[in-house]
C-alpha cells in the first residue's frame, strides 16, 4: 500500500477471518522495528461502512455530507464516495479532491465561512453552487464572483452550557437574515435553505430544538422575499457514538416532522465528520528519548503531591506530536489514551509519566500527566480514535513527514459493500487478501513506499 496522502494509488488488506486488526498492528510494529521505526496508521475501513449503515439505520432520510477537512485521506474519501456520501469542502483542494473521485457537482457543498475570491471563482467554473453564507461581506463576494450560487444561510446556534470560547463562532442572526435577504433580493443572488451547526461538546440538546425553529422562522422569512428554499444543513457535532446519535435523532425527528416534513420538498442533510473516521484509525507511534523530571514540575498547577519520593518520574517523547498527527491537541483535549504495546505483568509499578512531539517545542505536550509501567527507547504506543482531525492538510514544521497508512477491511465488511452493490470496479482494484497468522514483508504485504 502506498501510504502516503499525496499518493493516489493504494492498497486495502482483506482480513482473513482469524486475522484481527492487532495481528496487523503487531506485525507492523515488528517490521518498523526492523525498519526505521517510524509512526504508522492503522485504518478499518470497513468502520466507515458500518457507520454508514448505522447512520442510515438511524438517521434516514437525512442525508449526510461528509465534512472532508476531517480525513482526507484517499482510502475515506473512495469508501464514503462508493457509500454514495456527500461531501463538504472547505477548500480548493478539497473540492479537487473530491472531483477527481467523480463525484457530482450536486453532492458538493462548499462550507467554509472566509472563503477566497479565486476559489469562489473555482467552485463556479466546477459547477459547485451550494455554498454558505453569514454576513453582507461575503454574500457580496460571492454575488461577483459565482452568479449561479446558491446560499445556505448560516444561523448562529446558542449553547448556555458550554463556555465563553463558544460565543467566538460563525453564524448569524435572525434579524440579520433579514438584511442578508434583502441585500440578496437586489444582487441577484439566490438563498436556498439554512444552515447551522451544534458542536459535539454540547451538552444541552435543546440547542437542536431552538436552532430548528429559528431555522423555521428564516424560512417563513425567505416566503416574503419570494425565495423559494428548500434545503436544512443541521451540521455536524455527530461523535461517533450510536447513543448519541440516537439521542440527537430523538430530539429533532418530532421538530423535523413538524417543521420541515416529506411533503414540504425540503431535503434535510448533515455534516457527520469524526462519526465516520474517528474510531475508524489507531496510531502507533515509538519512543525516541526519555529523561528523569522532577515530580512537582510534571504534575498540574493546583494538583497535591501524594507519591513517594523515592518514585521516578518519567518524560518519554515520541516521532509524532502536535505539529503532525496531534495537531488537534492544539484546539482541545486528546480524546484518547495511550496503550502500551509491549506486553508487562499486571502488577507491574506504574509510573506518572508525560509525553511530548519531537519538535522540542513547549507547545508539543500530547499527554501532560498519565501512568505508565517504565518504558524504554523503541518500545511503541497506541492511540485509538486518531482517525478524525489528524489526517488533513499536511504540516511543513520541522520537515514534518507523515505516517505511513495501513488500510484494513473485514471481510464481512466487504461481503456488506457487494450485497449492497456499492463496491465500483475501480475499487474492488484496490483490495488484497491478507492471510491469518502469518509474517508478511512490506514489500509482500503492502508495497509501501519510500
Amino acid at each position: 500500500m502506498k501510504g502516503f496522502l499525496e499518493d493516489a494509488n493504494y492498497s486495502i488488506g482483506l482480513l482473513d477471518e482469524g486475522a484481527t486488526l492487532a495481528d496487523v498492528i503487531d506485525n507492523c510494529i515488528y517490521e518498523h522495528t526492523h525498519t526505521g521505526k517510524k509512526a504508522f496508521y492503522v485504518g478499518d475501513l470497513g468502520k466507515l461502512v458500518r457507520n454508514n449503515i448505522q447512520w442510515q439505520n438511524v438517521m434516514a432520510p437525512i442525508k449526510p455530507f461528509y465534512p472532508v477537512k476531517c480525513n482526507s485521506t484517499p482510502g475515506v474519501l473512495e469508501i464514503l464516495g462508493t457509500l454514495g456520501v456527500g461531501f463538504a469542502c472547505s477548500s480548493k483542494s478539497e473540492m479537487a479532491l473530491v472531483q477527481d473521485l467523480g463525484i457530482s457537482p450536486e453532492n458538493i457543498i462548499y462550507t467554509n465561512p472566509c472563503k477566497q475570491a479565486s476559489q469562489i471563482k473555482y467552485a463556479a467554473k466546477a459547477g459547485i453552487n451550494i455554498m454558505t453564507c453569514d454576513n453582507e461581506i461575503e454574500l457580496k463576494k460571492i454575488s461577483r464572483n459565482h452568479p449561479n450560487a446558491k446560499l445556505l444561510l448560516h444561523i448562529a446556534t446558542e449553547d448556555i452550557t458550554a463556555g465563553e470560547e463558544m460565543n467566538m463562532k460563525f453564524g448569524t442572526t435572525l434579524k440579520n437574515c433579514r438584511h442578508l435577504m434583502e441585500c440578496a433580493k437586489e444582487l441577484g443572488v439566490q438563498i436556498v435553505g439554512v444552515k447551522f451547526h451544534v458542536s459535539g461538546s454540547c451538552k444541552d440538546l435543546q440547542t437542536y430544538i431552538h436552532a430548528i425553529s429559528d431555522a423555521r422562522c428564516v424560512f417563513d422569512m425567505a416566503e416574503e422575499f419570494g425565495f423559494k428554499m428548500n434545503m436544512l444543513d443541521i451540521g455536524g457535532g455527530f461523535t461517533g457514538s450510536e447513543l448519541q446519535l440516537e439521542e440527537v435523532n430523538h430530539v429533532i425527528r418530532p421538530l423535523l416532522d413538524v417543521y420541515f416534513p416529506k411533503e414540504s420538498g425540503v431535503n434535510v442533510i448533515a455534516e457527520p465528520g469524526c462519526y465516520y473516521v474517528s474510531s475508524a484509525f489507531t496510531l502507533a507511534v515509538n519512543i525516541i528519548a526519555k529523561k528523569t523530571v522532577e515530580y512537582d514540575k510534571l504534575l498540574p498547577s493546583g494538583v497535591e503531591q501524594t507519591r513517594n519520593d523515592d518514585e521516578p518520574v518519567f518524560t518519554y517523547y515520541i516521532n509524532d506530536g502536535v505539529y503532525g498527527s496531534f495537531a488537534s491537541k492544539l484546539s482541545e483535549k486528546l480524546n484518547t489514551i495511550p496503550e502500551v504495546h509491549k506486553k508487562y505483568k499486571e502488577d507491574e509499578p506504574l509510573f506518572a509519566s508525560s509525553l511530548w512531539g519531537p519538535s522540542c517545542d513547549e507547545l508539543d505536550q500530547i499527554v501532560e500527566n498519565c501512568l505508565l509501567p517504565e518504558l524504554s527507547v523503541g518500545d511503541w504506543l497506541i492511540f485509538d480514535n486518531m482517525g478524525s482531525g489528524t489526517l488533513g492538510e499536511q504540516s511543513t514544521f520541522n520537515n514534518y513527514q507523515r505516517p505511513l497508512i495501513y488500510y484494513m477491511m473485514s471481510f464481512s465488511d466487504w461481503d456488506e459493500m457487494q450485497d449492497a452493490g456499492i463496491a465500483s470496479d475501480t475499487l474492488m482494484k484496490n483490495f488484497f487478501f491478507v492471510p491469518s497468522c502469518i509474517q508478511l514483508s512490506p514489500e509482500e504485504r503492502f508495497s509501501t513506499a519510500a
